[in-house]
């Protein structure tokens, strides 16, 4: 290491986010990095620990530990402490194609397993080290398009262009296979775009690695339905491989009493309309479902709850609750959730920080849920019925499960957003292709990422399930290496 006792002279230091009373006036990103020589001098934080559990990706406890990507993080750390940005670029860029979205959006199970933040308190900066590298990579000119030098004549149609998708299509493209990526929406992304609000996620951040993939060679074909409007024999009969990364959209409904009314909407529809409308016309045309001068209730207590939570303080609204189903967790680890285990631990995000400094308080309700909806004359929704939940363990199967107490009261409330999870993919796309899906709703594969049609791989949350952006691009990545080796009969990817 560059400096072996960085990590016992050289305090944590992490970037600025603008206040909460400022940044709720606009949909910019609101978190301000370090100046280039302190970001720097946090590379020397990186210890010499023999085992970096930050780059493992190991499941421990039954969640993951370090990096699902195996970034190779002592060594980028090392470069930037030496300031060598451009070798920390290439060593970064080896393992993790998308840098510049995860260092925004990946909640950082590498610093979440990093020896310094059990030896000293502190874990690196791993994650604002990932940003700028990627930053000095777009500004300094070295992220500039490399088209592959030869073409093998093989074409490989990706269905879906979130996470997953661009990242099995850059690296199909990087071996020289013509690719081309379809999606149904008007710009690509998936939930990149229209699922992560603006303020989290720029758009101009996607849209800058959308034309770099272009200039690479990659074709992006938009407002294309694939198994709805542009049939999936089209499709097939114009590749040597299809790559289905659909994302897994089918949203968890609440089927409660009232549940029709109208101002009740899923989340994922309320941010895309949100994000569409500020792209389009910055608010101008009027079609994003509105929360301005309403009391908003959102129901699941995950990031889409905290991002409908900052999104509708940005548009006005009077106020909001959130509720989550399950018990607080503790300020601090406990005995039983050991480094290096993903820390369970309370975590205040950005929306709810937000709801605090406007209103006063935390707009979350733990152990709730909603048992009806109340409803206006007209059919809008007017309130919600809230039950209490206690955890009890099922005689049956010996899991603790959540039951109401029989304790209940009522919130009052015009705009309710439904942020409950996902229940599996949308079944058209898998039904077009003659794929057949799980229980749980997603695609059915074997090793390695194969359905049972010949051609046909599938990857991504379509495959796996809800996840994170990072498990998406590791899923894409070897989903690539899987459809090459069928290609060619072998790999080097």
């Amino acid at each position: 290491m560059g400096k072996v006792t960085g990590f016992m002279e050289i305090a944590r230091q992490t970037g600025t986010q603008r206040p909460p009373e400022e940044r709720i006036r606009d949909f910019d990103e609101f978190h301000l990095p370090l100046p280039l020589e302190e970001q720097q001098a946090q590379g020397a934080r990186c210890m010499d620990c023999g085992v970096p559990f930050c780059q493992s990706g190991m499941m421990i406890g039954g969640m993951a530990s370090g990096c699902p990507l195996h970034n190779l993080i002592p060594e980028w750390n090392d470069l930037v402490y030496q300031g060598r940005w451009e070798l920390a670029l290439q060593r970064l860029m080896a393992t993790n194609r998308f840098p510049e979205f995860t260092s925004r959006v990946c909640p950082a199970l590498c610093e979440a397993a990093c020896t310094c933040g059990m030896a000293a308190g502190a874990p690196v900066s791993v994650r604002e080290n990932e940003h700028a590298i990627i930053e000095y990579g777009y500004a300094s000119g070295a992220m500039r398009p490399v088209p592959p030098p030869v073409h093998t004549g093989k074409k490989v149609a990706v269905v879906g262009a979130g996470p997953a998708g661009l990242a099995a299509a850059d690296l199909l493209n990087r071996r020289g296979h013509t690719v081309t990526v379809y999606d149904r929406e008007d710009r690509p992304g998936g939930l990149l775009m229209y699922g992560i609000p603006n303020m989290k996620l720029d758009k101009s951040v996607i849209e800058r690695r959308i034309s770099l993939m272009e200039a690479e060679g990659i074709r992006f074909v938009l407002g294309a339905d694939v198994g709805g409007s542009l049939p999936a024999r089209e499709v097939l009969e114009s590749a040597d491989a299809v790559v289905l990364c659909c994302g897994a959209k089918q949203p968890r409904d609440l089927p409660v009493p009232g549940r029709e009314a109208a101002g009740i909407h899923f989340a994922v529809d309320y941010l895309t309309s949100v994000t569409r409308s500020l792209l389009d016309s910055r608010f101008a045309d009027g079609r994003a479902i509105s929360a301005a001068g309403k009391q908003v209730l959102v129901v699941g207590g995950g990031d889409t709850g905290n991002d409908c939570v900052g999104t509708a303080i940005r548009q006005g609204c009077a106020g909001v609750v959130q509720l989550e189903m399950m018990p607080c967790p503790p300020q601090t680890r406990t005995a039983d959730n050991s480094w290096p285990e993903w820390p369970r631990v309370c975590k205040t995000d950005y929306g709810q920080q937000e709801a605090i400094a406007l209103f006063g308080q935390d707009p979350r309700l733990y152990q709730t849920t909603v048992k009806e909806f109340l409803c206006r004359e007209d059919g809008s929704v007017s309130g919600a019925v809230i039950a209490r939940l206690e955890s009890r363990v099922d005689e049956s199967t010996g899991r603790r499960v959540m039951v109401p107490t029989g304790e209940e009261f009522t919130l009052d409330c015009d705009l309710v957003l439904i942020a409950a999870g996902f229940t599996g993919c949308q079944p058209y796309v898998a039904d077009a292709f003659g794929v057949e899906l799980t229980g749980r709703g997603t695609v059915a594969t074997g090793a390695p990422y194969t359905t049972g049609v010949p051609s046909v791989f599938a990857c991504g949350d379509m495959r796996r399930g809800q996840s994170l952006v990072v498990w998406a691009l590791r899923e894409g990545q070897e989903a690539a290496a899987a459809v090459d080796r069928y290609l060619m009969g072998y790999t080097n990817l």
